[in-house]
Formats: structure tokens, C-alpha cells, sequence
């Protein structure tokens, strides 16, 4: 019985051989009953194949069988227990059931058992699971009985399955190879002939069992070795089933058969590689002097563009294919030519190393012509590919050029100087690339007519020596155009590089203006507190100015000068239409703002110094009507000048400005009225004299 019939049935674990054994070294049969109803014939089939294992000599050891009633009815281990008198009645020697931890009925069970000990003919023994080590160690109890014995069901189900797969087909294959050598060795030459013939190839591959089996055996020995060990536990495929030993007389004796059956081959196949050789090798030679020189012959051009050198190496790509079909045939017969010559068969042997030199000869010389023709048209590829790209290049460039330039700022123009600069540069390695090519390509073509087999090549290689010259002229003469145009777009870049910064200059000198203004009214604030103070203070301000107007003069200029390059580019400059209005509209503004000043400071001036005489003189009683002109004049003047620092500066646009801010302009003011009031009190003064000269 083969386990591959009943895989089912024995894949529902029904019964097991865990490995393990008793105290008088019998194996341990468990049969772990379940909820579900165990079928009693697929138990029975279980049991008749298991029992088929084991040698004999370990069957009359007896078997200790555990059943594992723990999940299951006392009718159905009772059941189970009866039919192992049928099944295994010699082999029995002790019966141990494992009782549920709910019990059953005890007077029943222990009736039955007592009352069936003499007809079974062995012992039936109730146990609970955790009093089994009494029987049995532990160490060959599984691990659903608190034992440390390890046990896959599966993974002996499927080496069982290996191993009769094996024993099957290593005995079909060594009936096989008997029969095949035993013919070979039989009858006369032809008789031999036909018999191997008939029985050539066996059914199986005998590499494929040869290597089963050895992984098999190399997993048996191992497992016995971890056995020993204490790593892994004794399994049925052990030693003791002869389980290893059957493996390794079955591998012994398909060695021996194999290797007669592959002499038997060896010896076929020389008689028969002999004449294909010979056969082959004449084919080779006369195709490739024939058809594949000729192919060869009507092939010379170059083509004159990037598509027509890559047509041509197509056309080559597919006789290079058709060569290597005969190539791939030379090779394979240049082995087994070699192989025959190695062998020292002393027949055929001149006529073998003819036909290997003749062989050669032709090979290596139509590689060569191939080879020499491959390189020949990449190095046209490469020649076309470096002239397409310089001419995109220069088309590029010169697209460049023809377009106008308008950028936004200098730094875009400089960006662009310096991207047409690194093109022209670009176009120069690309022509220097070119000739490089170029002349690679001629030295080439020039050695072409080495192997032309007597045809005048000098037709077709002038005209591609002419291409390639007329090609590389072209470049250099599209080159030299470029180069014109590119210094004259250098001279404009440049220009607009200066009339940008011409115009970037103009906007700051505005800005420059701008910040003069704006420190003229918030710096500018101080009258000075004395004639001397305000004088140098007018001064310092007239300097302020001087620097103003230098600064809206070189604004001026450099507008002026973007004018000039406008014209000359031909171009509108922005400068014309918003920074000189803007340079215009500060300047006006400033020059209101600065004769303010001026004003301002210039009635300080008057004002303090008639304050400063009037009030250091010590005049006489005639000129008091005089000096009292002078003190109301005093006073007007200051009057003004206090209204003045209150009134702002009033812009062409309407918009108007004050000096400094209300606590500075309250400042200056406070010092001026101090000093009129010294003014005023230095007049009541004088009048008091006038009031007392008539009373006396």
C-alpha cells in the first residue's frame, strides 16, 4: 500500500507513529480520537499501512498504542480498543487510554476492560494524561502529553511521500537501464544498433532520481545524526524502518546502471558525430565563401546623413545575423572536433584537423571583413551624429542671433553674453570633434580596398571622401558666419550693457536726490540762536545745495547719455519717459525746499543781528525815537519768522511738506521768542527815561 493512494485518509491524522518508544524499546502508536465520529474503516486502513513500516524485528518488540480518548465517548474507545485485536493483535503489548478529565462511568469501564483482558490478549490501562510518564518517558511522549518528543505530522506525511516516490521510480528506472545495457550487449553490431534505438531514452530522467535520492538519504543521515543528539526525535524513516539503508542499495545499484547507460551513449553518439561533421563542416565553408562573401562584396557605401548610415547598419546587423547562424554552427563543430581529437581515436584523425583548419580559416576571415565593416559604419554613424549635432548647434546660435534682444536688466544681458559666448564655444569643441571624426572616418575608407577580393573600390570611396570633405567645409564655412554675426552682437550686448547701467545710475542719482530732500526737511530744522551760529548754518546749507545739484547734474548726464545709446541701438529708453520726469519733479521740489531755507536762515540772520546791536548798544537820549524804529522793526522781522516756520512748503503737484516735526519747529521758535523778549524788555527800558524827563 502506497501512502500517495490514501493521502486522505492519512492527512486527517487518524493514527500516528510519533518516533517514540516504551521502556522495552517497542514503538508507540497514537491514535488521537476527536469530537467528530471517527470512521473505523479509515482507522483500520490507517493502522494496515502504519503497521507496514516498521521491520519485523521491531515489530516483535511490540507496540505500545495510546489511545486519546480525552475528546471522544467511552463507545468509541472501546470500539477502537476491540478492533486493535483484529488489526494488530500479536504486536499489542499494552493499551493505554487516556481519559477525559470528566470521566466516564468507572464501574462501566472497568467491568468491560476486566471482562475482555483474557480475549484481547493484552493490557487495556486507564491513564490520565498527566500520569502517563508512569509508562512511558517523557521524552518519548509528544507534546499534547506533556512530553518533549517533537512531532509534525505533515512533514513525515510528506517525506514518506518522497521516499516511496523515490523507491518507485529508481526501481522502474533500474528495470529500464537493465534492459538497455542487456542489449547493448547482446547480438550482432546491428542488432546492438536497433536495440538501443528502441529503448534510447528512458522514462525518467535518471539525473533527476539520482539527485531525489540523494537529498533524500542526506535527510535521513541528518536526521539521525540530530537524533543522536537530542536535537530532533527518532522518526519511522529512521535506520531501524531501513528506510536509509533501501535509499542507498537503490542509489548504489542506478549508479551502476547509469554510468553502463551513459558508456552505451557515449559510444552511439561517436559513431554517428563523426559523420555529421563532416556534413556540417562543408556547409559552413560553402556558404560563407559563397552567399556570405557576396553579401559582403555589394556593400561599400557609408551613407550621407545620421538615417541613411543607420539603414546601412541595419542591412549589416542582418548579414551579421545570418553569419552568426554559420558562426554559432562553426563553433559547436570546432568543439566537437576538438573533442574527437582529444578522445585519441587514431582514425579520421588527418582528416579531422583538415577540415578544423580549413574551417578556421574561413571563419576568422569573413569575422574580420564583418568586424572591419561594423566599425567602418559606426565610425560613419559617429561622423553623421557630431555634424547633425554641430549643425543643430549652429542653428541654435544663429537663431539666437537673429532674434532681437530685449532683456529686462544688465544682468540678463550679461547672462545672455555669456550663454551666446558658451554656444560659440560649444560650436568650436563640436568642428573640432568633427575633423577629428572626419579623418578617423578617411583613414579608414583609405585601407578598405585591403580585402575588396579584386574589385576597384575607387568609384565609391571618392565619392565618400567627398562627402565627408564637402561636410566638414560646410560646418567650418556656417561656423565663420556665425562667428561675424557674433561679434557684432557682442558690440550691441555691450552697449545695452551700458545704457542699462547708464539708466540704472540715473534712477539711483534720484534716489540720492530723494534722500537729500528728505534730510533737508527733517535734519534741517536749526536757526541758529546768534548771527554767527545762523551765518554757519547758512553756509553748511549752501554746501548741501552744491552737492544737490551735483547730484541732479550727473542724473542729467547720465540721461543724456541713455540717449545717445537709444539712438545708437535704435531702441526707446525707459529713462526718457519715467526717470527724468521723476529726477525733474524731486529737483523742483528740492530747489522750493532749499530757498525756503535760504529764506529762513537769511531772516534769522537779519533778525539776530539787529537784535544782537541793539541790545550791546547803549544809545543816547536824542536817538531813542530812532532806536524805537529799530525795536519795532526788530520785532516784525521775528513776528515773520515765527509765522514763517509754521507755514509749509508748498509743492507744483499741490502736495505739501513741513521742516522736522511740530516739537522741533516749536523749538527753534521758542528760541527766537526769547529773544524777542530780551528786545522787548531792552525798549521798556529806554522808554522809562522818557517818562521821567518832563516831571523834572
Amino acid at each position: 500500500m502506497e501512502a500517495s493512494v490514501i493521502l486522505p485518509i492519512l492527512k486527517k491524522k487518524l493514527a500516528f507513529l510519533s518516533g517514540g518508544k516504551d521502556r522495552r524499546s517497542g514503538l508507540i502508536l497514537t491514535i488521537p480520537l476527536c469530537l467528530e465520529q471517527t470512521s473505523m474503516d479509515e482507522l483500520s486502513v490507517t493502522l494496515d499501512y502504519l503497521l507496514s513500516i516498521p521491520s519485523e524485528k521491531c515489530k516483535a518488540r511490540g507496540f505500545t498504542v495510546i489511545v486519546d480518548g480525552r475528546k471522544s465517548q467511552w463507545n468509541v474507545v472501546k470500539t477502537v480498543v476491540l478492533m486493535l485485536q483484529n488489526v494488530v493483535p500479536a504486536e499489542v503489548s499494552l493499551v493505554c487510554v487516556v481519559k477525559p478529565d470528566e470521566f466516564w462511568d468507572k464501574k462501566v469501564t472497568h467491568f468491560c476492560f476486566w471482562k475482555e483482558k483474557d480475549r484481547l490478549g493484552f493490557e487495556v490501562i486507564l491513564v490520565s494524561a498527566n500520569k502517563l510518564t508512569r509508562y512511558i518517558e517523557p521524552c518519548q511522549l509528544t507534546e499534547d502529553f506533556g512530553g518533549t518528543l517533537t512531532y509534525d505530522h505533515m512533514d513525515w506525511l510528506n517525506k514518506r511521500l518522497v521516499f516511496e516516490k523515490f523507491t518507485k521510480e529508481s526501481t522502474s528506472l533500474l528495470d529500464e537501464l537493465a534492459l538497455i545495457n542487456n542489449g547493448s550487449d547482446k547480438g550482432t553490431q546491428q542488432e546492438k544498433e536497433r536495440s538501443i534505438d528502441l529503448n534510447f531514452l528512458p522514462s525518467v530522467d535518471p539525473e533527476t532520481v539520482l539527485q531525489t535520492g540523494h537529498e533524500l538519504l542526506s535527510e535521513l543521515q541528518q536526521r539521525r545524526f540530530n537524533g543522536s543528539d537530542g536535537g530532533v526525535s527518532w522518526s519511522p524513516m529512521d535506520d531501524e524502518l531501513l528506510a536509509q539503508p533501501q535509499v542507498m542499495k537503490l542509489l548504489d545499484s542506478l549508479r551502476e546502471q547509469y554510468t553502463r547507460y551513459q558508456e552505451v551513449c557515449r559510444q552511439r553518439s561517436k559513431r554517428t558525430q563523426l559523420e555529421e561533421i563532416q556534413q556540417k563542416v562543408m556547409q559552413v565553408v560553402n556558404w560563407l565563401e559563397g552567399p556570405g562573401s557576396e553579401q559582403l562584396r555589394t556593400q561599400w557605401g557609408i551613407g550621407d546623413s545620421i538615417r541613411a548610415s543607420q539603414a546601412l547598419q541595419q542591412k549589416h546587423e542582418e548579414i551579421e545575423s545570418q553569419h552568426s547562424e554559420w558562426f554559432a554552427v562553426y563553433v559547436e563543430l570546432n568543439q566537437q572536433i576538438a573533442a574527437l581529437l582529444n578522445a585519441g581515436d587514431e582514425e579520421d584523425l588527418v582528416e579531422l584537423k583538415a577540415l578544423q583548419q580549413q574551417l578556421s580559416d574561413v571563419c576568422y576571415r569573413q569575422a574580420s571583413q564583418l568586424e572591419f565593416r561594423q566599425n567602418l559604419l559606426q565610425a560613419a554613424l559617429e561622423f553623421h551624429s557630431v555634424a547633425q549635432d554641430l549643425s543643430q548647434q549652429l542653428d541654435g546660435l544663429l537663431g539666437m542671433l537673429c532674434v532681437d534682444v530685449a532683456p529686462a536688466d544688465g544682468a540678463s544681458i550679461q547672462q545672455t553674453l555669456k550663454l551666446l559666448e558658451e554656444k560659440l564655444k560649444s560650436v568650436d569643441l563640436g568642428l573640432q570633434g568633427l575633423r577629428e571624426k572626419g579623418q578617423s572616418l578617411l583613414d579608414q575608407i583609405s585601407n578598405q580596398a585591403s580585402w575588396a577580393y579584386g574589385k576597384d573600390v575607387t568609384i565609391e570611396n571618392k565619392e565618400n571622401v567627398d562627402h565627408i570633405q564637402g561636410v566638414m567645409e560646410d560646418m567650418q564655412l556656417r561656423k565663420q558666419r556665425c562667428e561675424d554675426m557674433v561679434d557684432v552682437r557682442r558690440l550691441k550686448m555691450l552697449q545695452m550693457v551700458q545704457l542699462f547701467k547708464c539708466e540704472e545710475d540715473a534712477a539711483q542719482a534720484v534716489e540720492w536726490l530723494s534722500e537729500l530732500l528728505d534730510a533737508l526737511l527733517k535734519t534741517h530744522i536749526r536757526l541758529g540762536d546768534d548771527t554767527q551760529e545762523t551765518k554757519v548754518l547758512l553756509e553748511k546749507h549752501r554746501k548741501f545745495v552744491d552737492v544737490a545739484q551735483s547730484t541732479y547734474d550727473y542724473g542729467r548726464q547720465l540721461l543724456q547719455a541713455t540717449v545717445v545709446l537709444c539712438q545708437s541701438l535704435r531702441c526707446t529708453s525707459r529713462s526718457s519717459g519715467d526717470t527724468l520726469p521723476r529726477l525733474n519733479r524731486v529737483w523742483k521740489q528740492f530747489t522750493l525746499t532749499s530757498e525756503e531755507r535760504v529764506h529762513r536762515l537769511e531772516t534769522a540772520v537779519a533778525f539776530h543781528s539787529n537784535a544782537e546791536k541793539i541790545l550791546q548798544e547803549c544809545p543816547e537820549q536824542p536817538e531813542a525815537i530812532n532806536e524805537m524804529e529799530q525795536f519795532d522793526e526788530i520785532e516784525a522781522v521775528g513776528k515773520s519768522l515765527l509765522d514763517r516756520l509754521t507755514v509749509p512748503v508748498v509743492y507744483p503737484d499741490g502736495s505739501e511738506q513741513y521742516f522736522g516735526s511740530p516739537s522741533d519747529m516749536a523749538s527753534a521758535a521758542e528760541h527766537i521768542r526769547e529773544k524777542m523778549k530780551l528786545v522787548s524788555l531792552k525798549k521798556q527800558q529806554l522808554r522809562q527815561p522818557e517818562a521821567t524827563t518832563p516831571e523834572s
